[in-house]
């Protein structure tokens, strides 16, 4: 089917489209984490103004249980100066004044918990903050890229397999995306949270009852619960873009992935490197991950495999996958001719990411034989497909 510069236009200005909204959705959460920001920053300023009040009271306390045990001491010795009531009331003020330490201990050191708690979550929010206005920022240069010569990005399309599709498929995916993120975070971190508002609930009609040692437990397990949400998030961070992409490379990213794999499926898998390893350009190592994730989740949905191996081989002008499985295999002709039909299946949905960095793509598997993937991409691929790539 041939495409008109009409269709294509339209297919530019829906992509536009939903770049500019994904755009002010980025927007609405950075102004949100600066707004949360300003919260913890004064929240912070009330929590070090109050723990250096509470160190002075704990310091003056000291001094005062000093004084009043010393005091103790000197009215105990001597009972022709003192009477039985000055030894009580000594008895008593030192006791007192113990007991107001301990209390006040206890809270210099929930503060000072707190206090580098609430230093910590601004710091990661200051640091989210710095990566949503550096997404803002890729994403003006974007919008700017396809709202500029509708004839380069033409000649950009008619290099693609089903080109009129594109468009379609970036929406899609991101919807997909999208219900895929809403589901994790229902079922994950939302679930989580409920629970800690519950048990925080717990704690404090607990503190009714003065009983530290539950108490103390109660909050033992609330930490743990809010250890296992940070957890689920990071996860969740992870799918959606791995951090160490950016700041480690493809490398340790496609190691740590393995690694996540094998301990969550239990399938052995093994991550081998030939030549000499270097950084590629930032949407070629993002789509080179997807590639690997894809070919690792097809496997653990269909192939039934007990072994996984992956591969990655870096050569002067370009870089190759392998990626392998001893699973059940599949005829390769019936399940193109399927995944044409079904989205399900992702092997067409491969071939175009591998087509869109002009490399190419073997796939070798029989019944009962497992199945090999050889993805070969150049190195110095064109800029504009490397863009193509990088926002599918």
């Amino acid at each position: 089917m041939n495409f008109s510069t009409d269709q294509i236009d339209r297919v530019i200005h829906n992509a536009i489209s939903v770049m500019e909204d994904s755009k002010m959705q980025v927007f609405e959460i950075c102004e949100a984490a600066r707004r949360e920001l300003h919260s913890l920053n004064q929240e912070l300023d009330l929590v070090m103004a109050e723990t250096t009040s509470t160190i002075d009271k704990v310091d003056a306390l000291e001094r005062d249980y000093r004084k009043a045990r010393m005091r103790l001491t000197e009215v105990s010795r001597d009972f022709v100066r003192f009477s039985e009531q000055d030894i009580k009331s000594a008895y008593e003020r030192a006791t007192a004044l113990q007991l107001d330490l301990m209390v006040y201990r206890e809270k210099e050191h929930y503060l000072k918990t707190r206090r580098d708690d609430l230093q910590k979550r601004a710091r990661n929010v200051e640091l989210s903050i710095e990566r949503a206005d550096t997404i803002n920022l890729q994403m003006t240069v974007v919008l700017d890229y396809l709202s500029g010569d509708l004839n380069q990005v033409t000649r950009i399309l008619e290099s693609a397999k089903n080109r009129q599709m594109i468009g379609l498929k970036i929406i899609l995916a991101q919807e997909d995306e999208r219900k895929r993120i809403a589901r994790e975070i229902h079922d994950g971190p939302a679930q989580s949270l409920a629970n800690l508002v519950l048990r925080t609930e717990i704690a404090e009609r607990l503190l009714d009852t003065g009983d530290l040692q539950v108490i103390r437990n109660e909050l033992i397990d609330l930490k743990s619960q809010i250890r296992y949400g940070l957890e689920e998030i990071r996860k969740i961070i992870f799918n959606l873009r791995p951090m160490a992409l950016d700041d480690l490379g493809l490398v340790p990213t496609l190691r740590k992935f393995v690694q996540d794999f094998e301990e969550r499926t239990h399938i052995r898998s093994v991550f081998e490197t030939v030549g000499k390893e270097k950084r590629l350009p930032s949407a070629m190592e993002a789509a080179l991950f997807r590639l690997v994730q894809e070919a690792f989740n097809n496997a653990l949905k269909h192939a039934q495999a007990t072994y996984m191996s992956l591969e990655l081989e870096f050569r002067e002008d370009t870089v190759e996958l392998v990626v392998g499985d001893n699973g059940v295999g599949f005829n390769l002709d019936s399940v193109v001719a399927k995944a044409r039909y079904d989205s399900r299946f992702g092997i067409i949905g491969m071939k175009e990411r591998v087509e869109l960095m002009q490399g190419k793509i073997d796939i070798k598997s029989a019944k009962g034989q497992g199945t090999k993937l050889n993805i070969e991409v150049p190195i110095k691929a064109d800029p504009g497909k490397e863009l193509i790539v990088s926002g599918d």
